[in-house]
């Protein structure tokens, strides 16, 4: 399967083309394998595009890197409508209808790589982003919650998927690894909730660290970015466009006076590939249950126990090996096969163990 690798502000993509192909549907394990920056590609998520189903141009579908498949990302649906301008080589119209499961997305493509989004309007009620917070108020602002011990005010705030923005003094301050995934898993947000620490530089220009639901710290979020404006403009700290500034770039929000926030910022292509999805189909089959909470009961795994029976019994004959070769056994080896790999890439013949080496093959020379 092609795939191409897109960023925004940081924040990467792996996106598949699927709007002329047989319908795909990753599993988790086959997500978490392609985000993997070791054993797969390396991506906070994955993108697919479809065929649409409701009128759009197209329809997106996206999954976190954990598994989990969000309802909206601002930055991911900036990089696929410039995937699609990409493929289509100057036939694709400069406006797109992407169908989300936020609702209809419409992207307009703009000059230096720049996409403007129109997100729809935020959605401010508790049952709406949801939130067992602020239960029968208009909206959910300034909310006192406790959270790992510390007592935060909160505005929640939903884009089509849930966000939670705290105004702070320094964003460098927080622990955003100790208090992102609490905000999290908060029994306050049953669907769990993407959490976002603000500070304000002027009522012009913001600042925002991110965790996001599912991935984790992220240099970007887009839908973050329009979230944290009208929390702050709620809060009266900024007007209804301001420049956000996240740790990946800055992106232009603008909550416009039909109450319709739009986003301006950059998608730009990193690169292209093959991916073999037997593959991960292979490895979904294969890979090993997740392991327990650090805090859960029963036997932990020490950190260099092999996790599959091939693991094993490579384990094992690498130990066999180690156990039963001298080292100078070892350094012949290893000087017998120099010559062989030299020359399988396609370097000069390496002399026999005891000959000089010519002033020519010397490195450096």
């Amino acid at each position: 399967m092609e795939f191409a690798k897109y960023q925004g502000l940081g924040n990467d993509f792996v996106i598949m083309d699927g709007r002329s192909g047989p319908p795909m549907a990753p599993d988790g394990t086959q997500v978490r394998r392609l985000c993997d920056r070791r054993l797969g590609i390396g991506a906070d998520g994955v993108i697919l595009a479809l065929p649409p189903q409701q009128g759009g141009d197209l329809r997106m579908r996206i999954f976190n890197g954990d598994g989990s498949e969000p309802e909206m990302c601002g930055n991911g649906i900036r990089c696929l409508a410039r995937f699609v301008a990409d493929q289509q080589q100057g036939a694709c119209p400069a406006n797109l209808a992407i169908e989300t499961m936020a609702g209809l997305m419409g992207a307009t493509l703009q000059d230096h790589d720049q996409v403007t989004v129109d997100m729809g309007e935020p959605r401010l009620e508790a049952a709406a982003i949801p939130t067992t917070l602020g239960m029968g108020a208009r909206q959910v602002v300034a909310e006192r919650l406790l959270v790992a011990g510390q007592v935060l005010e909160v505005t929640a705030v939903s884009m089509g998927n849930p966000h939670v923005v705290i105004p702070v003094a320094d964003v460098d301050q927080v622990d955003l690894e100790q208090l992102g995934p609490a905000l999290e898993t908060h029994p306050a947000f049953p669907n769990r909730t993407n959490a976002h620490f603000l500070q304000v530089l002027s009522d012009q220009q913001l600042r925002l660290r991110t965790w996001e639901r599912g991935v984790g710290v992220t240099m970007a979020c887009g839908t973050g970015a329009c979230a944290a404006l009208v929390a702050a403009h709620l809060l009266g700290l900024s007007q209804r466009k301001a420049r956000v500034v996240l740790p990946g770039g800055p992106l232009t929000i603008d909550w416009r006076d039909d109450r319709h926030v739009f986003m301006t910022g950059p998608a730009r292509r990193i690169f292209t590939g093959h991916v073999a999805l037997d593959s991960l189909a292979a490895a979904a089959a294969t890979e090993p249950p997740a392991s327990p909470p650090a805090d859960s009961p029963g036997d932990q795994a020490t950190e260099d126990a092999p996790s599959t029976d091939t693991e094993a019994a490579a384990y094992a004959q690498a130990m066999s090996f180690l156990a039963n070769t001298s080292l100078d056994d070892m350094l012949k080896l290893a000087a017998n096969s120099l010559p062989q790999r030299t020359q399988r890439r396609g370097g000069p013949p390496i002399p026999p163990p005891g000959e000089p080496i010519p002033d020519r093959d010397r490195c450096g020379n």
